[in-house]
Parts: C-alpha cells; sequence; structure tokens
C-alpha cells in the first residue's frame, strides 16, 4: 500500500483528501484485509498522524498510568495498544474534579456539559472491565445521586432518550463486574425512578399505534425529537437488564420485574418491525433512514447533518444494543461500509472524523464475529484520532495529517480502554 509523505499540504496530498472526501468506500479497508487481520504496524504506517497540544500536564497522566492497578493486567501484545489503554484509564482521574464528572477542555470543560451521560457511561465500562471496581462503583454513585431528578428524568438539560436506556444497562454491567458494594442501596431508587419514567414514555407512544417513543436522539439536535430507532432499542434494552438485574439480586422494583421484562420485549419487537418497513427491500440500498419520519435520502452517509449524526452515532447505537437480528446488523455495517461512513476504520462526519461513539460500533462489530472490521477500526482509532506523542484523542479531527476540528474528550479517549479489554480472554 502507498504510504503518503506529506509535508505541509502539497498538490498531490490535497487530491487524495477530495478523493476520501467523495469515497464510499473506506480508502484503506480491502488492502489492510486482503491477506486477513489487520496489522497495527502497518496502519500506523499509511499516514502521517495527528500532532494534538496536550490540555492536561503530561507529568499527571504517567502518574496517574504509574499508580494503575488493573485486573486483568494490561497486555494486550503490542505496546501501543497498551499505552493507549492505560492512558485512556489514567485521564479519567485526571479529567473528572474528584468525584465530579468533565466531559473534556476547552469548551467541553464548562459546567453545563458535566451532566453528559455519555461520560459515566464510558467511565464505568472502561473500570468495571478493568477490575477497577470501587472506582468505578464510587463515580457511579455520585454521578446518579447528583444528574438525576428524584421523578427519574437527568439533570442534564439535553439528555437523548436513548441514554436512559443506556444508564440501566451499565447499571447491569456494574453489578456484574463489580457486585452491589458502594452503590446500590443508595442508588436503587433512582434506578428504579429512571426505569418508570421510560415505562411511562412507552405507554404514551402505544397510543399512536407505532409504540415507538419520540424523543432526541443526540444533544446537537435535541430539538428535533422523531421516533428514532437506535433510541428505543436502547430503551428496550435498559429496561431488559434492569429486570435481569432487579431479579438477580431479589430487589422488588416498582412495576414487577416480569412485566417490565414483557414492556422491553413489545419495544423491541415494534422497532425491528418499524426498521423492516422502512428500510428499502434492495439489500444494497446503504440509506437506513434513522427514524419512522420522513428523512430526506442523501447521496452519501455524511451528504447532510442527520447523514452524518446517523453514521457515527446512531448506527452505532443500533448494534450495540444487541437487539437486532443478524441480518439487520450485518446491513447496518455494510450501510456504513459502502455509503461512505468511514475512513481507515474511524467514523466520518463531515468532512473529519468523529470517533467519541466509535466503542459503540466496535461492540457491534464484536458480536456480529466481525474481528477484521473490529480490528481495523480500533487500530485506525488508536493510530489517527490520538496524539502520535502524549495520545490524547480529541472528539473530531480532520482527515490525515489530523488538526482538531473539537478537542479533547474522555469518551473518545477512553475507546481503546473499553473495546480492547474484549481481545483478552477472561480465565
Amino acid at each position: 500500500m502507498e504510504v503518503w509523505k506529506w509535508e505541509g499540504w502539497p498538490g498531490s496530498a490535497m487530491r487524495k483528501w477530495r478523493e476520501w472526501r467523495e469515497a464510499f468506500e473506506d480508502p484503506f479497508r480491502e488492502e489492510l484485509l486482503a491477506s486477513g487481520a489487520p496489522d497495527l504496524d502497518k496502519v500506523l504506517s499509511l499516514l502521517p498522524r495527528p500532532t494534538v497540544q496536550q490540555g492536561i500536564d503530561p507529568n499527571v497522566i504517567n502518574g496517574n498510568i504509574e499508580r494503575l492497578e488493573t485486573n486483568p493486567e494490561v497486555n494486550l501484545g503490542h505496546p501501543l495498544i497498551d499505552l493507549s489503554v492505560k492512558t485512556g484509564l489514567a485521564h479519567i482521574d485526571a479529567t473528572f474534579q474528584g468525584d465530579h464528572p468533565k466531559y473534556g477542555l476547552g469548551s467541553y470543560g464548562r459546567s453545563v456539559v458535566d451532566g453528559f451521560p455519555q461520560i459515566i457511561i464510558s467511565v464505568v465500562d472502561a473500570l468495571s472491565a478493568w477490575g477497577m471496581k470501587r472506582r468505578a462503583a464510587q463515580l457511579w454513585r455520585y454521578w446518579l445521586l447528583n444528574m438525576v431528578h428524584d421523578d427519574g428524568r437527568l439533570t442534564y438539560p439535553a439528555a437523548c432518550l436513548g441514554e436512559y436506556g443506556q444508564l440501566l444497562h451499565t447499571a447491569g454491567i456494574l453489578e456484574e463486574r463489580a457486585g452491589t458494594e458502594g452503590w446500590w442501596d443508595e442508588s436503587f431508587r433512582i434506578l428504579d425512578s429512571m426505569a418508570e419514567h421510560v415505562l411511562r414514555l412507552r405507554r404514551e407512544a402505544e397510543k399512536d399505534g407505532s409504540g415507538l417513543v419520540v424523543g432526541p436522539a443526540d444533544e446537537d439536535l435535541y430539538s428535533m425529537g422523531r421516533r428514532y430507532f437506535h433510541t428505543n432499542v436502547w430503551l428496550a434494552k435498559g429496561l431488559e437488564r434492569w429486570a435481569e438485574l432487579c431479579r438477580r439480586v431479589n430487589a422488588s422494583s416498582s412495576t414487577p420485574s416480569n412485566t417490565i421484562r414483557e414492556v422491553a420485549e413489545a419495544l423491541a419487537r415494534d422497532t425491528v418491525a418499524a426498521i423492516r418497513m422502512t428500510w428499502p427491500e434492495d439489500p444494497a440500498d446503504w440509506w437506513l433512514p434513522p427514524c419512522i419520519e420522513a428523512v430526506e435520502r442523501p447521496r452519501s452517509l455524511t451528504d447532510t447533518l442527520m447523514a452524518s449524526y446517523t453514521n457515527y452515532r446512531y448506527y452505532p447505537e443500533l448494534l450495540s444494543s444487541g437487539l437486532l437480528p443478524s441480518d439487520l446488523a450485518n446491513r447496518v455495517v455494510e450501510a456504513r461500509l459502502s455509503g461512505g461512513g468511514q475512513l481507515c476504520g474511524m467514523s466520518r462526519f463531515d468532512d473529519w472524523t468523529d470517533d467519541w461513539p466509535l466503542a459503540e460500533y466496535l461492540y457491534g462489530l464484536w458480536s456480529l464475529g466481525r474481528k477484521d472490521d473490529f480490528l481495523l477500526s480500533l487500530y485506525g482509532h488508536i493510530a489517527y484520532q490520538q496524539d502520535k506523542d502524549n495520545m490524547t484523542a480529541c472528539e473530531q479531527l480532520t482527515f490525515p495529517p489530523g488538526r482538531p476540528v473539537a478537542p479533547y474528550c474522555l469518551p473518545s479517549q477512553l475507546v481503546p480502554a473499553r473495546a480492547a479489554r474484549l481481545l483478552v480472554k477472561d480465565e
């Protein structure tokens, strides 16, 4: 594969950038997968790696890395993968203010962003995956006690509908990995109220015939409330997880767990049926609209604002729910691969990459057994979404050589820590 030697922005590099912008297929995927599983060193050799100003004192990050005590040991067979995982974990305490969540730096360090649910979802997943149970429980307890109203609604003013389900799912993950010590007693009533809020939303939705809940799908498009597929599968997934958690720990939820499970199953069925009715029958058609409501068909997955959001977040969250039948799940992956959705495995958004939800896509690929595509996206993120020296991960970067479009954010930094844990076989 040709290695692009760029100094500044010569004409050949600009021509290549324009080709990538118009490409429907990932320009690196075919050759990287031609000989089997992707190789990280080969991925690293393809393009200039980003240089991103490090906003956090490197001494703080290095000190946090030295103090890490993980179980299992971070030993993934390549020093850069190990460093990526450890750097992500080290950024948690370096970014948080004690137990108080922070999303990132610059505009992402404003207090109004602190309640963004994706912060705690990614942090609890990463910490508990690597055996850092006490810290995961401590941060989870703080978040629930401070970021949820008594009636189960989130305090974050732009919370997305699917995040209610993802939070209920996070409770199930934490209990499975770390038990209930340090968080359950004070958190149960909060989570129970959250589940009741979701159940109320579903009852209202059943009145319109489709059964799908209307609501926002992303913070940036908060006012665009529709019946989105990815938010509804995650509401179903969250209710399913909550019912199973209450059964497992013998907790008396306000609505009996059997009833919650039945509601979850019905919502999942309704959403899958709506997807099948909405997606064109042609199996080669890559455009699955993200909602029941009519949406303008884009020329590619980055052609319109709605298409970019669908590609970088809505499709990945559809996959990570695990509720799509395999035929639909694989069609979502193929849509992204054939509709201009990625560059060297990274998620495209307009003319740049945006990887903070990439862990959701990686979880979906792994569950489908698409390990080669999983590795390509993981390696692409490590190589080209993180600084070549300090491993700082921005939320958004231009096409290589990457330059920040949006600043450092913790969920993007934690993608390798979350996804690479799947490469470790538990004893």
